[in-house]
C-alpha cells in the first residue's frame, strides 16, 4: 500500500482535544482521587504530549479548574431537572438530596476542590458556588410557594452537608456509631422541614 492511500488520522479540533482531557481527568479523579490528576497522567491517558496539555490549560491548576467547572455545569443540571420533576410530580425530595451527595462524593468533586484548596488554590470552589447560585437564583424565580425558609439558605445547608459528607462522613459515621446514610437522612429532613407538603 503506498503512502498515498494509507488512511489519515484524524485531527481533533483544539475543543475536542480538550474536551478529550477533562473525560480522562474526570475519570482518573474517580478512580485514583484528586491527586492523580495531573497533566502527565492525562496526557498520558489519552495518548497527547505534556506540551499540548499546557497550551490547553496552562498548568495542573488550570485542568484542575477546567474540570470543577465542568463538573459545576453537571451537578447543576442534574439537580435542577430533579428539582423541577420533584416540583412537577410532588415527589419525594429525597431525589434531589441523594444526587447533591452523590456529585460531591462519588462524583469526586468534592474531594477535588478541598484538594485544590489545601494545595493553596483558594479559589478553588468558585466554579462550584457560581454555578450553584446561579441555580438557586433561577429556582427561587421559578417559586410559586413560599417555604418556610428561604431557598437560599435550604441550598447552603444541603450543599455544605454534601461537601462535609464526602470528606468526612464516612469516619465520622462510624466514629459515632451511626449509619454511613445519616447526613442524608438529617438533609432530607431538614427540607422537609423547610417547605410545605414534600417538595423541596
Amino acid at each position: 500500500m503506498s503512502a498515498s492511500t494509507l488512511p489519515t488520522r484524524r485531527r481533533n479540533s483544539p475543543e475536542e482535544s480538550r474536551d478529550a482531557a477533562l473525560d480522562a481527568a474526570r475519570a482518573l479523579l474517580v478512580e485514583d482521587g484528586p491527586q492523580a490528576v495531573t497533566l502527565k497522567a492525562v496526557a498520558a491517558r489519552i495518548g497527547r504530549t505534556h506540551a499540548t496539555l499546557l497550551h490547553h490549560f496552562g498548568s495542573a491548576e488550570g485542568l484542575q479548574k477546567a474540570l470543577i467547572e465542568r463538573m459545576a455545569k453537571s451537578i447543576t443540571s442534574t439537580i435542577r431537572d430533579a428539582v423541577l420533576r420533584n416540583r412537577a410530580e410532588n415527589r419525594n425530595p429525597r431525589e434531589v438530596v441523594d444526587l447533591t451527595f452523590d456529585a460531591f462524593g462519588k462524583g469526586g468533586a468534592g474531594a477535588l476542590a478541598s484538594w485544590m484548596i489545601l494545595s493553596g488554590n483558594e479559589n478553588a470552589l468558585d466554579p462550584i458556588l457560581t454555578a450553584i447560585h446561579d441555580l438557586v437564583d433561577e429556582l427561587a424565580a421559578d417559586e410559586h410557594v413560599q417555604s418556610k425558609r428561604p431557598i437560599h439558605e435550604e441550598t447552603l445547608q444541603l450543599v455544605l452537608l454534601a461537601l462535609g459528607d464526602a470528606l468526612l462522613g464516612a469516619p465520622m459515621a462510624r466514629a459515632l456509631g451511626l449509619r454511613r446514610d445519616a447526613a442524608r437522612d438529617i438533609a432530607f429532613s431538614a427540607l422537609n422541614a423547610g417547605e410545605p407538603g414534600a417538595r423541596p
